[in-house]
Parts: C-alpha cells; structure tokens; sequence
C-alpha cells in the first residue's frame, strides 16, 4: 500500500510560531451545506437520507428533509453569526457551491463579517466514486459560484468525506488552492510535494464537531460540546508551550445553531478567548502563516487552465 503516511512529524514539529507568538491556532469552520444536500426536487438522483434519522425517502421529494436543511439559513446562520460577531471572531465557511447558489445572503453576510469562503464542493456528496471529468466539472462550477457571491476565488477546497483519488492533484491543476483540507490524520498543517511544489494540506476534525450530536455521536447537550472542546483546547494549548498545535472546530448551521446547543459554543469561545496567545484564524491565513514559518516563497494562485473542466490534459 504506498501513498501512506503514518510518521508524520514523528513528534517533532517545525518550529514555526504563530501570528503575535500565539501558542495556538484555532480555526472555526462553519460548514454551509443547505441547499446542496441531495433531493429529488433539485434533479437530483435520490433524496439525502441522513440527519438526526436516518430514513431515506424513495421516489417522491422528502419534504420533511428539505425543512430539516432549511432550519440552517433560517434559523441557524443568524444565530452562529451573532456569536461570531459579538465576539469579533473570524471563522472559515466552507460552502457548497449549490448551497451558496441558494443562500447567496449568508456569502454576502460573510464577507461584511471578514470571514473568508472556501469550498465545500458543489452538492453535499462523496467525491470518491467520480469520473475525472465529472469532478473537474464540480471544482470548476463551484469556484465559479463562489467568486461571483463573494468576489474574489476561494482559496481553500474540503470536499464532503470521501474525496477521489485525484481530488489534491485536481486542486493543484486548477490553481487557485492555497490549501485543502482533506486530511484528518493531524493536529497541524503539512505540506505534500506536487508538480507545481508544496502544497499546504490543513487537517480538519470529526471530534471537536458538532455532527457529533447526531447518531449516537456522544453529544446530547451543548455542554457536551462546550466539554469536549474546552478539553481539546486545554491540551493542544499546554503542548503549544513547546510545539505549534492547531484546533479545527466544526459547526452546522442546522446543528449547532439550534437554541439548546447554541449555548455550547458561546461556553467554548469564551473559554478560549480568556486565555492570553490563542490565534483565532481564517484557513486562509493559517495555511499562510505555515508557508511564511516554513521559509517557502509566497503564495500566488496561477491562472485555471481554459480546459480545466473539459478534461485531463492530453
């Protein structure tokens, strides 16, 4: 089996410091997926069958799924942008193309707020099983939405667990990554060697996540939440005495941003905000910080191939 790597830093991490010296990095990610999730109103092929049941509808619109979605950019984005904002915090939305397509508000809202909108595919949907031409439609269509909600190209790419395996090669194709987030496997940033040279992989986590709420995931209250994160912090900000570390926290508009679990991540965010050195930050900028304190040359996205999502290269 190649293409593996179970070593990592081998617990000796680069030395690179933080913005201001910060011991940790904390990055929000607030995951825009409402309006992408599957459903044969869309078009689509079949409805999506999962949330807090697990029931798929077969053959006629699930009209109950669609409302459960719809709570997020209803109800949910308002809350979790109140949070952020009172707080003067700045988070990454990782947005479905369709999604933003749908909701072209919370990209504009975003914006005004200094978050930064990376991609999260065009549907909510595994990469794993497509056609090479099939996922260089996908990118293509779901940059070109994102860059005429927000005006400028996103920077950042995680597609819905799992990507193909040409997903990072594709990005790095394209041009215009910074950095993906197809990763799990750390509590740090790395780099992988590509043809046009290191590119900056951001691991994200399925723990410190409010999907944990769902289907016997451990979370009941949003003090579970709050719990499990303050933990996460505690120990990542204790390691970043002597190592940089880095805190990835997922948030659902239609999970976190329900009024009972809503509370959790205030619990957190203010735990966090009470200690001195910790460096609430977009990807974005983490991802640049890492090449800044690894010496690399400054990032600059280079122009997409006309025939970028017509096919690979002949």
């Amino acid at each position: 089996m190649t293409g593996r790597d179970f070593k990592g830093y081998a617990n000796t991490p680069p030395q690179v410091r933080w913005p201001g010296d910060a011991r940790l990095a904390v990055s929000l990610v607030v995951n825009i997926e409402e309006g992408a999730e599957l459903t044969l109103g869309a078009g689509d092929e079949r409805n999506e069958h999962i949330y807090e049941a697990v029931e798929e509808v077969v053959g006629t619109r699930d009209l109950c799924m669609e409302s459960h979605f719809e709570y997020g950019p209803r109800a949910g984005w308002p809350r979790i942008r109140d949070v952020l904002r009172s707080r003067a915090l700045q988070a990454t939305l990782n947005a479905c193309g369709r999604a933003i397509e749908m909701t072209p508000w919370i990209a504009a809202e975003a914006v005004a707020d200094g978050h930064e909108v990376a991609a999260h595919g065009w549907r909510w949907e595994r990469h794993a099983y497509m056609e090479n031409i099939e996922e260089r439609q996908a990118i293509a269509r779901t940059v070109d939405v994102l860059t005429g909600a927000t005006g400028t190209p996103p920077r950042g790419w995680h597609t819905r667990s799992a990507t193909s395996p040409e997903t990072r090669n594709l990005l790095v194709e394209h041009g215009g990554f910074l950095y993906d987030s197809n990763a799990y496997n750390d509590d740090l940033p790395y780099t992988v060697e590509t043809d046009m040279g290191p590119h900056v992989v951001l691991p994200y986590a399925f723990d410190t996540n409010d999907m944990r709420f769902y289907n016997g995931g451990g979370f009941v209250f949003g003090d579970d939440f709050a719990r499990y994160c303050i933990d996460a912090f505690d120990r990542l900000y204790a390691e970043g005495a002597t190592a940089p570390r880095m805190l990835s926290v997922g948030l659902h508009t239609r999970i976190i941003g329900r009024p009972a679990r809503i509370e959790g991540l205030e619990a957190f965010l203010d735990h966090a905000l009470a200690h001195d050195d910790v460096w609430f930050a977009t990807r974005a900028d983490i991802a640049t910080a890492w090449r800044l304190g690894l010496g690399l040359p400054d990032w600059k996205p280079r122009p997409c191939p006309p025939d970028f999502a017509e096919g690979p290269p002949s």
